[in-house]
Protein backbone atom coordinates (compact mmCIF):
# COMPACT_ATOMS: atom_id res chain seq x y z
CA UNK A 1 0.00 0.00 0.00
CA UNK A 2 2.44 2.66 -1.17
CA UNK A 3 1.29 6.29 -1.30
CA UNK A 4 -0.38 7.06 -4.59
CA UNK A 5 0.42 10.60 -5.68
CA UNK A 6 -1.86 10.96 -8.63
CA UNK A 7 -5.27 11.99 -9.87
CA UNK A 8 -7.43 10.23 -7.19
CA UNK A 9 -6.39 12.99 -4.77
CA UNK A 10 -7.83 15.64 -7.08
CA UNK A 11 -11.13 14.00 -8.07
CA UNK A 12 -14.09 16.26 -7.21
CA UNK A 13 -16.09 15.32 -4.13
CA UNK A 14 -19.18 13.24 -4.82
CA UNK A 15 -22.61 12.92 -3.29
CA UNK A 16 -21.43 11.29 -0.08
CA UNK A 17 -19.51 14.47 0.77
CA UNK A 18 -22.65 16.54 0.24
CA UNK A 19 -24.60 14.21 2.48
CA UNK A 20 -21.97 14.38 5.20
CA UNK A 21 -21.72 18.15 5.25
CA UNK A 22 -25.49 18.52 5.49
CA UNK A 23 -25.72 16.47 8.69
CA UNK A 24 -23.39 18.38 10.96
CA UNK A 25 -24.05 19.75 14.39
CA UNK A 26 -22.39 22.67 16.15
CA UNK A 27 -18.63 22.60 15.44
CA UNK A 28 -16.33 22.01 18.41
CA UNK A 29 -13.53 24.49 19.05
CA UNK A 30 -10.25 22.60 18.80
CA UNK A 31 -8.13 22.94 21.95
CA UNK A 32 -4.94 21.75 20.22
CA UNK A 33 -3.96 24.11 17.43
CA UNK A 34 -0.22 23.72 17.94
CA UNK A 35 1.77 23.48 14.73
CA UNK A 36 5.04 21.55 14.53
CA UNK A 37 7.78 21.53 11.93
CA UNK A 38 8.04 18.92 9.18
CA UNK A 39 10.88 16.52 9.93
CA UNK A 40 12.74 13.69 8.26
CA UNK A 41 12.71 12.02 4.90
CA UNK A 42 9.75 11.92 2.54
CA UNK A 43 7.48 8.89 2.53
CA UNK A 44 8.65 7.69 -0.89
CA UNK A 45 12.24 7.83 0.37
CA UNK A 46 11.13 5.96 3.49
CA UNK A 47 9.74 3.24 1.21
CA UNK A 48 12.86 3.38 -0.98
CA UNK A 49 10.78 4.22 -4.04
CA UNK A 50 12.29 6.52 -6.67
CA UNK A 51 9.98 9.18 -8.04
CA UNK A 52 9.63 7.46 -11.42
CA UNK A 53 8.07 4.43 -9.68
CA UNK A 54 5.29 6.50 -8.11
CA UNK A 55 1.97 7.08 -9.84
CA UNK A 56 2.91 10.69 -10.49
CA UNK A 57 6.27 9.71 -11.91
CA UNK A 58 4.73 7.07 -14.15
CA UNK A 59 1.88 9.20 -15.48
CA UNK A 60 3.10 12.78 -14.97
CA UNK A 61 -0.45 13.50 -13.86
CA UNK A 62 0.59 16.38 -11.62
CA UNK A 63 -2.79 17.74 -10.60
CA UNK A 64 -4.40 20.89 -12.03
CA UNK A 65 -3.44 21.94 -15.55
CA UNK A 66 -1.61 25.24 -16.23
CA UNK A 67 -3.84 28.35 -16.26
CA UNK A 68 -5.47 29.31 -19.52
CA UNK A 69 -4.31 32.54 -21.23
CA UNK A 70 -5.85 35.51 -19.42
CA UNK A 71 -6.72 33.35 -16.44
CA UNK A 72 -3.98 34.70 -14.16
CA UNK A 73 -5.06 35.94 -10.75
CA UNK A 74 -5.21 39.63 -10.04
CA UNK A 75 -2.37 40.91 -7.87
CA UNK A 76 -4.70 41.49 -4.92
CA UNK A 77 -5.71 37.82 -5.03
CA UNK A 78 -2.10 36.85 -4.35
CA UNK A 79 -1.88 38.62 -0.99
CA UNK A 80 -2.59 36.93 2.32
CA UNK A 81 -5.32 38.67 4.26
CA UNK A 82 -4.29 40.34 7.56
CA UNK A 83 -4.60 37.98 10.47
CA UNK A 84 -5.12 34.93 8.25
CA UNK A 85 -3.12 32.70 10.61
CA UNK A 86 -5.43 33.43 13.54
CA UNK A 87 -8.63 32.79 11.58
CA UNK A 88 -10.71 29.84 12.73
CA UNK A 89 -12.08 27.60 10.01
CA UNK A 90 -14.72 24.88 10.38
CA UNK A 91 -13.47 21.43 9.42
CA UNK A 92 -15.86 18.55 8.85
CA UNK A 93 -14.91 14.88 8.96
CA UNK A 94 -15.07 14.93 5.17
CA UNK A 95 -12.53 17.78 5.11
CA UNK A 96 -10.13 15.86 7.35
CA UNK A 97 -10.52 12.84 5.09
CA UNK A 98 -9.81 14.96 2.00
CA UNK A 99 -6.73 16.56 3.59
CA UNK A 100 -5.23 13.42 5.11
CA UNK A 101 -6.61 10.29 3.41
CA UNK A 102 -8.16 10.87 0.01
CA UNK A 103 -4.90 11.40 -1.87
CA UNK A 104 -4.14 7.69 -1.39
CA UNK A 105 -7.48 6.00 -0.64
CA UNK A 106 -9.58 7.96 -3.15
CA UNK A 107 -12.80 9.88 -2.74
CA UNK A 108 -14.87 6.75 -2.02
CA UNK A 109 -12.30 5.04 0.20
CA UNK A 110 -11.78 2.21 -2.27
CA UNK A 111 -8.02 2.65 -2.51
CA UNK A 112 -6.05 1.42 -5.50
CA UNK A 113 -5.47 -2.31 -5.01
CA UNK A 114 -3.04 -3.96 -4.72
CA UNK A 115 -0.89 -0.92 -3.85
CA UNK A 116 -3.43 0.78 -1.60
CA UNK A 117 -6.09 -1.06 0.35
CA UNK A 118 -9.72 -0.06 0.58
CA UNK A 119 -10.80 1.35 3.93
CA UNK A 120 -14.39 0.14 3.55
CA UNK A 121 -13.99 -3.38 4.94
CA UNK A 122 -11.84 -2.44 7.96
CA UNK A 123 -14.22 0.39 8.89
CA UNK A 124 -17.33 -1.77 8.42
CA UNK A 125 -15.76 -4.31 10.77
CA UNK A 126 -15.76 -1.70 13.57
CA UNK A 127 -19.58 -1.79 13.60
CA UNK A 128 -21.34 -4.74 15.19
CA UNK A 129 -24.52 -3.91 13.25
CA UNK A 130 -22.65 -3.78 9.92
CA UNK A 131 -20.86 -7.04 10.69
CA UNK A 132 -24.10 -8.85 11.55
CA UNK A 133 -25.72 -7.50 8.40
CA UNK A 134 -22.82 -8.71 6.25
CA UNK A 135 -22.90 -12.13 7.89
CA UNK A 136 -26.65 -12.38 7.34
CA UNK A 137 -26.23 -11.57 3.64
CA UNK A 138 -23.61 -14.32 3.45
CA UNK A 139 -26.09 -16.79 4.95
CA UNK A 140 -24.26 -17.06 8.25
CA UNK A 141 -25.48 -16.11 11.70
CA UNK A 142 -23.43 -14.31 14.37
CA UNK A 143 -24.41 -13.54 17.91
CA UNK A 144 -24.54 -9.95 19.10
CA UNK A 145 -21.83 -10.64 21.69
CA UNK A 146 -19.47 -12.08 19.07
CA UNK A 147 -20.18 -9.15 16.75
CA UNK A 148 -19.50 -6.68 19.56
CA UNK A 149 -16.18 -8.36 20.38
CA UNK A 150 -15.11 -8.33 16.73
CA UNK A 151 -16.13 -4.69 16.39
CA UNK A 152 -14.14 -3.76 19.49
CA UNK A 153 -10.99 -5.46 18.14
CA UNK A 154 -11.46 -3.84 14.71
CA UNK A 155 -11.91 -0.38 16.25
CA UNK A 156 -8.65 -0.84 18.16
CA UNK A 157 -6.83 -1.70 14.93
CA UNK A 158 -8.37 1.30 13.14
CA UNK A 159 -7.33 3.66 15.93
CA UNK A 160 -3.82 2.21 15.82
CA UNK A 161 -3.60 2.99 12.09
CA UNK A 162 -4.85 6.53 12.64
CA UNK A 163 -2.25 7.11 15.35
CA UNK A 164 0.86 5.34 14.08
CA UNK A 165 0.17 4.37 10.46
CA UNK A 166 1.36 1.07 9.02
CA UNK A 167 4.25 -0.54 7.20
CA UNK A 168 3.25 1.14 3.93
CA UNK A 169 1.09 3.91 5.38
CA UNK A 170 2.54 7.09 6.89
CA UNK A 171 1.30 7.98 10.34
CA UNK A 172 -1.41 10.67 10.06
CA UNK A 173 -0.64 13.80 12.06
CA UNK A 174 -4.09 13.92 13.63
CA UNK A 175 -5.01 15.12 17.11
CA UNK A 176 -7.46 13.18 19.28
CA UNK A 177 -10.20 15.70 18.47
CA UNK A 178 -9.54 15.33 14.74
CA UNK A 179 -9.66 11.55 14.94
CA UNK A 180 -12.99 11.75 16.78
CA UNK A 181 -14.27 13.97 13.97
CA UNK A 182 -12.85 11.81 11.17
CA UNK A 183 -14.10 8.40 12.31
CA UNK A 184 -17.84 9.18 11.92
CA UNK A 185 -17.14 10.25 8.34
CA UNK A 186 -15.25 7.01 7.70
CA UNK A 187 -18.32 5.22 9.04
CA UNK A 188 -20.57 7.21 6.69
CA UNK A 189 -18.27 6.53 3.74
CA UNK A 190 -18.38 2.82 4.55
CA UNK A 191 -22.15 2.63 4.92
CA UNK A 192 -22.15 1.88 8.65
CA UNK A 193 -25.75 1.95 9.95
CA UNK A 194 -26.62 5.12 11.87
CA UNK A 195 -23.43 6.97 10.86
CA UNK A 196 -25.31 9.95 9.41
CA UNK A 197 -26.49 11.13 12.83
CA UNK A 198 -22.97 10.97 14.32
CA UNK A 199 -21.30 13.52 12.02
CA UNK A 200 -19.40 16.27 13.84
CA UNK A 201 -17.18 19.25 13.03
CA UNK A 202 -14.47 21.28 14.71
CA UNK A 203 -12.89 24.71 14.25
CA UNK A 204 -9.15 25.06 13.73
CA UNK A 205 -6.65 27.73 12.72
CA UNK A 206 -5.51 28.35 9.15
CA UNK A 207 -2.00 27.39 10.25
CA UNK A 208 -3.20 23.99 11.42
CA UNK A 209 -4.95 23.37 8.10
CA UNK A 210 -1.75 24.34 6.29
CA UNK A 211 0.08 21.80 8.42
CA UNK A 212 -2.34 19.09 7.29
CA UNK A 213 -1.66 19.95 3.64
CA UNK A 214 2.12 20.04 3.98
CA UNK A 215 2.52 16.90 6.10
CA UNK A 216 -0.12 14.78 4.38
CA UNK A 217 0.56 15.85 0.79
CA UNK A 218 3.85 17.68 0.23
CA UNK A 219 5.94 15.55 2.62
CA UNK A 220 4.96 12.39 0.74
CA UNK A 221 7.41 13.41 -2.00
CA UNK A 222 9.54 16.19 -0.49
CA UNK A 223 12.13 15.59 2.24
CA UNK A 224 12.04 18.14 5.05
CA UNK A 225 15.68 19.15 4.63
CA UNK A 226 18.45 18.70 2.08
CA UNK A 227 20.42 20.31 -0.75
CA UNK A 228 18.69 22.33 -3.43
CA UNK A 229 18.88 20.35 -6.72
CA UNK A 230 19.78 22.10 -9.95
CA UNK A 231 17.48 21.93 -13.02
CA UNK A 232 19.28 18.92 -14.49
CA UNK A 233 19.02 17.00 -11.23
CA UNK A 234 15.28 17.74 -11.14
CA UNK A 235 14.93 16.43 -14.71
CA UNK A 236 16.77 13.33 -13.55
CA UNK A 237 14.22 12.77 -10.78
CA UNK A 238 15.53 14.73 -7.79
CA UNK A 239 12.81 16.36 -5.67
CA UNK A 240 13.55 19.68 -3.91
CA UNK A 241 13.32 19.48 -0.10
CA UNK A 242 10.70 21.58 1.62
CA UNK A 243 13.42 23.69 3.26
CA UNK A 244 14.46 25.11 -0.13
CA UNK A 245 11.00 25.70 -1.62
CA UNK A 246 10.58 29.16 -0.15
CA UNK A 247 13.72 30.19 -2.03
CA UNK A 248 12.56 28.57 -5.25
CA UNK A 249 8.91 29.63 -5.26
CA UNK A 250 7.48 33.06 -4.40
CA UNK A 251 4.37 33.64 -2.30
CA UNK A 252 2.58 34.77 -5.46
CA UNK A 253 3.47 31.49 -7.18
CA UNK A 254 2.17 29.52 -4.18
CA UNK A 255 -1.08 31.50 -4.24
CA UNK A 256 -1.43 30.96 -7.99
CA UNK A 257 -1.04 27.20 -7.62
CA UNK A 258 -3.57 27.11 -4.77
CA UNK A 259 -6.03 29.11 -6.84
CA UNK A 260 -5.66 26.65 -9.72
CA UNK A 261 -6.16 23.72 -7.35
CA UNK A 262 -9.33 25.30 -5.89
CA UNK A 263 -10.72 25.97 -9.39
CA UNK A 264 -9.85 22.43 -10.49
CA UNK A 265 -11.61 20.88 -7.51
CA UNK A 266 -14.71 23.00 -8.14
CA UNK A 267 -15.20 21.60 -11.65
Amino acid sequence: MMPRIASPGWIPVVAVFLIATSLLGQPIESKDDSVTAVEGESWIHHLHRPFDETSMGKTWDLGPPPPEPGDMASAWHLELTPGYASQKITLHGSDLYRLNCRGCHGELGLGMPPEINSIIGPVEATSAAATMEQMKKAGREMSRSDANELAKESRTLLLQRLHVGGVHMPAPTLSEAEIRCLIPYLDLLSGVPGAAKDQTALRESADRIGEHIVKSTCHVCHDAMGPNPDPQQILDGSIPPLSTLTGRVTLAMYAQVLQRIRKFLAT
